[in-house]
């Protein structure tokens, strides 16, 4: 049973969390975007994505799911350092700071989302490749709405997400959401109920 110190640990983990609600992503930014979406909402998409792909590749969508969900936590404590940034910044690794986050939590969940967060970052399993494949379709996505949204800057973003994609079912995905836009996803439901009945 854990003692009231590692309760607070998780306490402090999950309002530590609760950060990524309020933290941008500064790669838009740098793209002119005036209000990025937040880590959250980033992670979010990465998962439901990341649980779509994981099905079409025989893949576990409950642990892709779990990685991408805890994929990008640490930004609490270093930010969302952007590509640019990385070349003059010595960060601590993603696997440090995780081990600072959840240092005073039960050794069942210290241990648990370090594995999470060690695996996403050094694995090689097909959940890791999915997990990483699913945060580069929806940074393609967002930078296709950012530029339905008037955004002149987002090819370089779809370019480069694009060759990055390593399974099939994300390269097929990501060639669909090319030919189409944001809003298409509703059309054939307007009215439904009318023509229903």
């Amino acid at each position: 049973m854990p003692d009231e110190r590692q309760i607070v640990g998780v306490v402090d983990y999950i309002f530590e969390a609760g950060l990524l609600k309020r933290a941008k992503r500064t790669g838009w930014w740098i793209a002119g975007v005036k209000d990025p979406e937040s880590i959250a909402e980033h992670s979010h998409r990465t998962a439901v994505i990341g649980s779509v792909l994981a099905l079409m590749e025989g893949a576990d969508p409950a642990r892709v799911a779990l990685l991408a969900v805890l994929h990008d936590t640490q930004e609490t404590r270093v930010g969302d350092i952007p590509y640019l940034g990385r070349r003059y910044l010595d960060a601590a690794s993603n696997q440090e700071v995780t081990a600072d986050q959840v240092a005073e939590a039960p050794d069942t969940v210290r241990d648990g989302i370090q594995r999470i967060v060690d695996d996403y970052e050094g694995g090689d399993s097909i959940e890791v490749v999915v997990a990483h494949d699913a945060d580069k379709l929806d940074c393609l996505f967002q930078a296709l709405e950012y530029r339905e949204q008037g955004n002149q800057n987002m090819q370089q973003f779809i370019d480069s997400m694009l060759v990055s994609l390593k399974t099939p079912s994300a390269q097929q995905i990501a060639a669909a959401a090319l030919s189409r836009t944001s809003q298409e996803w509703h059309v054939p439901h307007l009215g439904r109920r009318d023509r229903e009945s």
